[in-house]
């Protein structure tokens, strides 16, 4: 049988057809307007694992060696081209069993970076993967939950901005301090569009790369940015998991995209 890596770009390409013979020119159903754009969010885990202060099972910050150490994805996300989003456009329930073949890919390049349960659609609560509300939101382009799930996986693949990074001399460090505008031309030279870069203090929190419905790269809308004109890549180094998620003080996971 196929590896998940062999299977993930056949998945995608067979979708790509799907999607041109549909066309992306439908409505959502409940009469919310169609958006106009996908953003990937991406998660720079040196950043955000900080903030944790003590351990539970849920958080990959937690997990010793195999805590993550590259971008991880925050989510693929509908907007609006006046800098709005849309989200819970549908009543459809999360099933976990629905992408029961992606969770070991999931757990590794989406993880949640937080203890706690995630805030859903509808006042709800659930897994990290659940709060992805926006999900809802992409039709016509993106029909059905599986599918969602395995058309970020594959952008996440195609553009490897731990990899851009890495080979224009932008590596985990906790000393160095790197030119923003260096990051961004790094990025746009592989992606061709310009990125969003999002900061928490001086250090890099969040990049976004931006899509057309077809998924071919677009510039995002946002001129400004939380960031320095220096920015850091903070390494992180796992506490590990020795104490029990009852006792644990986490960060939960915001209700919308915003930083």
């Amino acid at each position: 049988m196929a590896s998940l890596s062999a299977q993930i770009p056949l998945c995608f390409a067979l979708m790509m057809a799907t999607w041109l013979f549909i066309g992306v020119n439908g409505s959502i159903k409940g009469g919310q307007r169609e958006f106009d754009y996908f953003a990937l969010s991406l998660q720079w885990p040196g950043t955000i694992c900080r903030q944790t202060r003590h351990c539970c099972s849920s958080n990959a910050c937690c997990r010793g060696s195999n805590s993550p150490t590259e971008f991880t994805i925050h989510g693929l996300w509908p907007d609006y081209n006046d800098g709005t989003w849309p989200a819970c456009c549908a009543r459809s329930q999360f099933d976990v069993k629905e992408i029961s073949t992606l969770l070991d890919a999931l757990e590794k390049y989406w993880p949640s970076l937080y203890c706690g349960k995630s805030s859903t659609c509808f006042s709800g609560k659930g897994l990290f993967w659940a709060h992805e509300k926006h999900g809802t939101c992409s039709s016509p382009v993106i029909r059905d939950e599986y599918s969602y799930f395995i058309t970020t996986l594959n952008l996440y693949f195609k553009y490897n901005v731990t990899k851009i990074l890495n080979e224009a001399g932008y590596v985990p460090s906790n000393s160095e301090r790197y030119p923003l505008g260096g990051i961004v031309s790094a990025i746009e030279k592989s992606f061709r569009a310009t990125p969003e870069v999002a900061c928490s203090k001086e250090a890099v929190e969040e990049i976004r790369l931006c899509f057309y419905k077809d998924f071919k790269p677009r510039n995002c809308l946002s001129l400004e940015t939380s960031c320095p004109k220096y920015v850091s890549l903070p390494a992180y180094v796992s506490m590990g998991s020795g104490e029990s998620e009852s006792d644990t003080a986490w960060i939960s996971e915001s209700d919308d995209e915003a930083l």
